[in-house]
């Protein structure tokens, strides 16, 4: 069989892809498996400088801790490292709104004021409800 043949077969047989990438069995997409498809979700960054600003924390704390290590030696990072962990698992009740200020006061950052703090209003938060069911639903009890 020559090359051409061959090229021809496999051509045929190669399904087509990229017009329904969640498509099901039956060519559409299976929403009680994979849920609702959200083309945000399916979007790539626009721009390079997009992705970079999404990174832009762990970048900085990166290098912060690349130049606390070649400052002070190892045992500072893993320290930092430790206490940034500590403060990351402190949190409220589900129901209530978490600020965050131990994490910010170990950046440096808690006396900055960003556009977080005055539009982030807790007032139009949408995890308030009824603190009882949360607490149960957050604690796998429902």
């Amino acid at each position: 069989m020559n090359s051409r043949g061959l090229r021809s077969q496999l051509k045929d047989s190669v399904p087509v892809t990229g017009l329904c990438p969640q498509a099901g069995d039956y060519g559409f997409p299976d929403t009680l498996r994979k849920g609702f498809s959200s083309v945000k979700n399916e979007l790539i960054p626009s721009h390079p400088l997009e992705l970079s600003e999404k990174n832009f924390q762990l970048n900085q704390d990166k290098m912060n801790f690349s130049t606390l290590r070649n400052i002070q030696g190892l045992h500072a990072t893993l320290k930092l490292q430790m206490e940034y962990r500590a403060a990351k698992q402190i949190h409220r009740l589900p129901f209530l709104q978490s600020s965050n200020i131990a994490l910010d006061t170990l950046r440096g950052s808690d006396d900055s004021i960003g556009f977080e703090d005055i539009l982030n209003d807790p007032a139009q938060c949408e995890m308030m409800g009824e603190p009882h069911i949360m607490v149960e639903h957050k604690l796998g009890l429902l």
